[in-house]
């Protein structure tokens, strides 16, 4: 694997000109139209990727490829928190708007999305908080299960639901992201665990969590900036395909 990956970091930028795309789309919808709860949180998404483009981080260990203060871990995941739960509310009201035959067990699911995207955001900020790796692992069990909750319910509803235009896109396309991202994040949580046992044998030098080590660990988050391009400082595999998703 290439050990720099400064150009694909530079890449990033076009992904940003993407995300404005297609923030500029959708003000130009039909205002009568539009569904607020669908078109609000795209937009947040949008905007926060596009944002996240342009200074890319990895919050394990504080890594940033720009030394800007708009590279802070904190207030990086201090929009995603905003983006990851709007954008988790669209596809869980996607779901709810398809689910015509009103099935009880898919709504739920939908709910449920909702509920473990908030219980996620408080594992990572735990995690940049206290540096405790083992949370990070917490965080994306709950990725996982939402999307496997995503994943059953739009199965369910493309096997119920008569292929209007809006059922004929979005439920294949919630499938096929389903069978790529669910194997990976299998694959992902497996390495999360390998990074948690190293961590451990550290863990004992670590003062206790307390409050005073959790705002300490929020303040280096807003202020610590370690610079690189090392791939491996970016999660390597996992980490780089992750950072190409926005």
């Amino acid at each position: 694997m290439v050990k720099d990956v400064s150009g694909f970091l530079w890449l990033l930028k076009l992904g940003a000109l993407l995300n404005l795309y297609f923030l500029a789309g959708t003000f130009a919808l039909d205002g009568d139209a539009i569904d607020a709860r669908i078109v609000v949180p795209a937009r947040i998404l949008f905007a926060v990727s596009a944002y996240r483009c342009l200074f890319p981080v990895w919050y394990k260990d504080n890594v940033v490829f720009h030394a800007s203060p708009l590279s802070s871990i904190f207030v990086t995941r201090l929009l995603a928190t905003f983006s990851e739960v709007a954008y988790i509310y669209l596809f869980s009201h996607v779901l709810r708007r398809l689910n015509v035959h009103d099935l009880g067990w898919v709504d739920a699911l939908s709910w449920f999305m909702v509920f473990a995207v908030v219980v996620s955001q408080g594992f990572v900020w735990g995690a940049i908080s206290s540096g405790r790796l083992a949370l990070y692992f917490w965080e994306e069990v709950g990725w996982f299960l939402l999307f496997a909750a995503n994943t059953l319910a739009s199965a369910a509803l493309w096997a119920t639901t008569e292929a209007s235009a809006e059922a004929a896109v979005l439920l294949p396309l919630n499938l096929l992201f389903g069978a790529g991202y669910l194997p990976w994040q299998l694959n992902h949580l497996r390495l999360l665990c390998a990074d948690a046992r190293d961590g451990r044998t550290s863990a004992d030098a670590r003062p206790p969590v307390t409050a005073a080590t959790l705002a300490d660990g929020l303040r280096r988050s807003l202020h610590e900036r370690n610079r690189t391009s090392e791939a491996r400082a970016w999660g390597g595999v996992v980490g780089l395909p992750w950072l190409a998703a926005y």
